[in-house]
Order: structure tokens, then sequence, then C-alpha cells
């Protein structure tokens, strides 16, 4: 049977090459997106041959919505939205600027994941999976960011308790440095693109496409057996013992 996909910030980077993934291995699949603007989620969804639907990942009104644009049981959901936090305005009182930057880390990061999954739970079918994004970040001096995905892998921990009965797994993608993406929103320089190849074992930078085929394997029948874990994808910048 068909394996219906959702993808959540499927429109760019990271959940665009696994939306891309899906779509190659499994002609059939009927794979979704979303994202928070509509002229980016209608270009990926043509560009790529997927569903898109307009979904802010925070916004509980939007995310409530989402589970009824599906059609049907859903196989295999990745939470691939987030980011860095969003700046306050330069204004805004020490104090003030410093919970909109959590706020902002924890909402993108963390709740969206949470708020996402609880939506379509109910519509997870047995011998599914629950992928959600995570960062190396979580292991260093990560700040807000940081905190908020380590605070998903704690989250994913009990999510994998709760779906284990149905036959579904849960996990996170603990991503190391991935070249390719906006996610430094243009802040990389040559020099620190240098240092962060140079802490890898595989001397270089990751790509989406190594976090797509994580997550391909972490939705097959080969992964079933695999949940509640932190997967570090990292080319040894990180590693576990």
């Amino acid at each position: 049977m068909p394996r219906r996909v959702l993808v959540t910030g499927g429109t760019s980077g990271i959940g665009r090459a696994i939306a891309a993934r899906f779509t190659a291995e499994e002609s059939e699949a009927d794979v979704i997106v979303t994202g928070r603007h509509a002229d980016t989620v209608e270009r990926t969804a043509k560009e790529l041959g997927v569903r898109g639907l307009v979904c802010d990942a925070t916004r509980p009104d939007q995310v409530a919505a989402l589970a009824d644009g599906l059609g049907g049981p859903l196989d295999v959901l990745v939470n691939a939205a987030g980011g860095l936090p969003e700046d306050a305005p330069t204004d805004t009182p020490p104090l003030e600027a410093l919970l909109h930057t959590w706020r902002s880390a924890l909402e993108q990061n963390l709740l969206g994941a949470v708020l996402t999954t609880a939506s379509v739970q109910e519509h997870l079918a047995p011998g599914g999976a629950v992928i959600s994004i995570g960062s190396i970040g979580a292991e260093r001096r990560g700040g807000a960011y940081g905190t908020a995905k380590a605070a998903l892998a704690a989250w994913n921990a009990g999510l994998s308790a709760d779906l284990g009965p149905r036959g579904i797994t849960a996990n996170v993608i603990a991503a190391g440095y991935v070249a390719g993406t906006g996610f430094f929103r243009g802040a990389m320089t040559d020099e620190r693109h240098d240092n962060l190849v140079r802490e890898t074992h595989t001397k270089r930078a990751g790509t989406p496409e190594d976090i797509a085929a994580t997550v391909y394997f972490l939705a097959s029948p080969g992964a079933g057996q695999l949940t509640g874990q932190t997967v570090h994808v990292n080319g040894g910048a990180f590693t576990t013992r």
C-alpha cells in the first residue's frame, strides 16, 4: 500500500530533501509538505510533485486544522520545521528581548513538533514512524536553540513510550553542520565553515541528503525496533559511547 508522509518545514533545506527522498523512492507515496507561506508551499509542491498545506507549526489554530487535510491515515510524520530564534526589535528592553529569544526558540524547535504530533497522533497507522530533526547544538553551548533541541529529545523519549504499544516508532535525528541550507541566514563565514568541517572525522560538511537518507531508514521496516533514540548524524563531530 502507498504510504502517506507528512513533512513539516518541507519547502526548503532538510525538509525539502526529505520530501524529495520519499518521492524518489516511492513513486506512489502521498507526500505532503507544510510551510508558513503559501507561495513557497505552492512552488515546492509543484516542483516535487507533492501536496502542499500551509501551516505554521507554532500556531495551534492552524495545526488543529492540519489533520483534516491529510485525507486518511498517516504512515510517517517528519517534524522538520525549526530554526534559529527570531531577534527581538532593537528597542526591546533587555529582559524582554531575552524572553522573546527563548520563546521563539522553544516555539520553533520544540512546541511546533509537540503540537503537530498531537494534532495527527490518532491518524498514525500501526507500523508508522515519527521522526523529529534535532541538532548537535543540544550537546554543546547551543544557547536557547540548543536547549530547545535538547528538550525535543527528552520529549521524544516519552512519545516513544506512548506510541510503542501501537507499533509506532519515535526518534530524533541530531544533525551536525549541514551545508546548503538557509539555516545560518547568511552568517556562515569561510573560516567557520572550515572549522566545523575540521571537527568531523569525514572531513566534509553534511548535506540535506545525508539527513534525508537517515530519515528514510528510520521510517523503514528495518528500523521497527529502533525507537526512543537520538541518532547523531554529524560526521563524527560529536561521538557517543
